[in-house]
């Protein structure tokens, strides 16, 4: 089976960091993506989508470093499948990105000049 999903888009909110009783670190945010299309009339019209997104090690600190909310960012990584119970008891899910690598992009990328594939 092949899980690989690439995004470019804007962080959503400055990534919150913890650490696991081990010591690693983990990061997470989510990124906006935009997708720009013409409708059936030929009108303009766009369509945004919230991913959740999380980093880990290396990657994670590197990004807290250099992102915050605005930040334009490409990512990849592999689709998680998140389930759990609410307060009521139902049932909830969701989809995120786990990310394998990213490269900042814009303005930050140009004054720090990093990019991160660990």
């Amino acid at each position: 089976m092949f899980n690989k999903v690439v995004l470019v888009g804007n962080l959503t909110r400055d990534i919150e960091l913890r650490y696991t009783p081990s010591g690693m670190t983990i990061g997470s945010s989510a990124i906006a993506v935009t997708r720009r299309f013409s409708g059936s009339n030929g009108e303009k019209k766009e369509e945004t989508c919230f991913i959740d997104i999380s980093f880990f090690g290396r990657t994670a600190e590197v990004a807290n470093q250099y992102l915050s909310k605005g930040s334009k960012i490409l990512v990849e990584g592999r689709l998680r499948l998140e389930q759990w119970s609410d307060q009521n008891g139902q049932n909830r899910s969701k989809h995120s990105v786990v990310v394998e690598s990213m490269e900042m992009l814009g303005s930050v990328a140009q004054k720090s000049n990093q990019s991160l594939n660990p």
